[in-house]
């Protein structure tokens, strides 16, 4: 298995958007901060009655990142900077 620069971050990230997807961190890791604070401020400013549906977001983004292969995973979400799924 090739060594993808980037790649590392597929994992990291696809664990915290299944287990912490409502709080956004995963998009922190990725990069993508104005996602993560909007993640972040839809679950807290809603005092939790919406993070649901933000922690759905996160499953599927965590499910999406980790089915990936490396070399399209590093291609969508860091070269091209794909924020949401």
């Amino acid at each position: 298995m090739a060594n993808v620069p980037g790649a590392e971050k597929k994992i990291l990230a696809g664990i915290l958007g299944i287990v912490l997807g409502g709080l956004g961190i995963h998009k922190f890791v990725l990069g993508y901060n104005k996602e993560g604070i909007i993640m972040l401020l839809v679950s807290i400013l809603s005092c939790g009655f919406l993070a649901w549906a933000t922690g759905i977001i996160g499953l599927i983004e965590g499910i999406i990142y980790l089915t990936k292969s490396d070399e399209d995973f590093v291609t969508t979400y860091i070269t091209n900077k794909k924020p949401w799924f």
